[in-house]
């Protein structure tokens, strides 16, 4: 009754339904600010973003990464697998690729390296200590990684002119129960 009083006092107007309506509602968007699984994260775009956009996206599990270099300088094209069936190439294919395979377990939790006009170098790390480094060092260095401790890279994002003008990660925790490892 002294709640019901208080409410009533402080908005005449509005019935006590609807103010614990409103109560409820800040309660729960209140929870959903303050909880800090955020299973989904993504690194901010880098590089020069000039061309068309592009989303290399696939099921399940990243198990390989397949990257080409033009003769020691920037990066040519790139390539992921899922499973295992393969991208479609971002950029071009020139020569032999540099490429990582992923052991059962591992999988990709940083990508770094430089960029100028092009995306000049890329590094790719694994929670198992394992790395692929492609492209020359010069340029504007990045780093990126996930916000939560078990995500992983789940698919590249950015622009292409040519080769790679910019490149955006995007991080997840993958359900390995719903998913196949392959």
């Amino acid at each position: 009754k002294t709640f019901e009083k208080f409410i009533c006092i402080a908005h005449p107007s509005k019935a006590l339904p609807e103010i614990m309506r409103y109560i409820a509602v800040f309660a729960l968007l209140t929870a959903c600010a303050l909880a800090d699984e955020s299973y989904y994260s993504f690194s901010k775009s880098v590089g020069s973003g000039g061309g068309s956009s592009y989303s290399v996206t696939g099921e399940g599990r990243i198990t390989a990464v397949r990257v080409w270099e033009l003769y020691s300088n920037y990066i040519y094209g790139f390539q992921i697998r899922y499973g295992v069936l393969w991208s479609p190439v971002v950029g071009y294919v020139s020569g032999e690729p540099n490429e990582i395979e992923l052991f059962e377990g591992e999988r990709i939790i940083q990508v770094s390296g430089k960029y100028g006009h092009y995306i000049q170098s890329l590094i790719f790390a694994t929670n198992k200590g394992r790395s692929l480094q492609v492209g020359q060092s010069s340029g504007i260095s990045f780093n990126m990684y996930p916000t939560h401790p078990n995500a992983e890279l789940r698919f590249l994002s950015g622009r292409v002119s040519g080769p790679p003008t910019a490149l955006q990660a995007h991080w997840a925790v993958l359900d390995t129960d719903s998913s196949e490892n392959n």
